[in-house]
């Protein structure tokens, strides 16, 4: 059952498995686990951003092919979302759905038409091109502030069975009421995970060896009779149509959305961040690796905080770990997990796995 849902893809390494076990239960209880908003909020952005960068990878991890405007599709997932449902006095499940499927033909038809334009060229020039596009989307998002609140963004309300105040039941289960803040987490949780088995099921599938055939010699799998473009421009458009929904996803969650949090290019240096820690070319390596670069950007302003009260004694040490240098230390971090991680965390360690198999 298990190897059916991983689409064969088992983990390969024991701590790898342990790793993902613990995320999985992490992030499947985190309600649960306690009753602070942070928490949950972190859960929530990890299990959207696994998928995001899941998707992502798909790209440069399966197929080679380095874009610059994946935010640009989550971004119209996100908005899809917020504008359908500020546009209603009464926000419905038809409205929202509407909204989505507006935003998911929108990103196919970007899709579809960069792919065919732009995939033509190579490397670097592929990747400006999709930077030039993304880029002028976002400047479009922030001056048609009629539709989408400019620099402002959107706020908005959802259905009732998602908002704070909705209640299922009386009773509490395992000391937590079931309202709509959890009913919202759960939808984005299960919703994640859906998207994610997807991608694990598209990359063991032939189509995903084909890609990887495509990573690895394009002329060699031309000579075998695939058509090379066509596999390409597919990968994009599942690459589109998965960050769409994750931005549908994450849009729900928060109820807000906006240039920055949707469409800014931190949000794709974080992407490429995160797939570089967690490994490129494998979908567990999104798992751990957005879990720790989330878990590092809540976090580790708070642990530096508290790092620095503790050494008041020391004023060069504190003064270091002030929580105003934390983005330094999230740098370094990545450094020293580039040097000791070179292929990734995952790609580490099943390499280990499997050097103490054949020993």
């Amino acid at each position: 059952m298990l190897h059916q849902l991983l689409s064969g893809d088992k983990p390969r390494s024991r701590a790898l498995s342990a790793i993902l076990l613990l995320i999985f239960l992490g992030l499947a209880l985190a309600p649960f686990l306690t009753t602070g908003a942070v928490l949950l909020n972190t859960a929530a952005t990890i299990c959207v951003y696994i998928v995001l960068v899941a998707s992502y990878d798909l790209l440069l991890g399966y197929t080679g092919i380095v874009s610059f405007a994946h935010t640009m599709f989550y971004g119209i997932g996100a908005y899809g979302i917020g504008i359908a449902l500020s546009r209603v006095d009464e926000p419905t499940w038809g409205a929202a759905l509407g909204g989505l499927a507006l935003a998911v033909l929108l990103a196919l038809a970007l899709a579809l038409v960069v792919g065919l334009f732009a995939l033509r060229v190579r490397a670097i020039f592929y990747a400006m091109i999709t930077l030039a596009v993304a880029s002028s989307f976002a400047v479009l998002a922030s001056q048609l502030s009629e539709f989408t609140g400019g620099e402002d963004g959107l706020t908005f309300s959802v259905p009732e069975v998602l908002s704070p105040g909705f209640q299922l039941m009386e009773n509490e289960v395992f000391g937590r009421s079931i309202d709509g803040k959890l009913l919202t987490y759960y939808l984005v949780f299960f919703g994640c995970l859906l998207l994610f088995l997807f991608l694990l099921r598209l990359v063991n599938s032939p189509f995903g060896r084909v890609l990887q055939a495509v990573r690895e010699n394009e002329f060699r799998a031309e000579a075998l009779g695939y058509r090379t473009m066509v596999y390409r421009i597919w990968a994009n458009c599942f690459a589109a149509l998965v960050a769409v929904l994750a931005g549908a996803l994450m849009a729900l969650w928060v109820r807000y959305v906006g240039p920055k949090n949707s469409l800014g290019f931190e949000v794709m240096t974080d992407i490429l961040l995160i797939v570089v820690i967690g490994g490129m070319g494998t979908m567990y390596g999104a798992v751990v690796g957005a879990t720790l670069f989330i878990l590092a950007q809540n976090y580790l302003k708070n642990l530096m905080a508290s790092g620095t009260s503790a050494l008041e004694g020391v004023p060069v040490l504190a003064a270091a770990l002030h929580p105003d240098r934390w983005m330094l230390w999230l740098g370094v971090l990545f450094i020293l997990s580039i040097y000791f991680f070179p292929i990734g965390i995952v790609g580490k360690l099943r390499m280990r796995s499997w050097l103490a198999k054949r020993r």
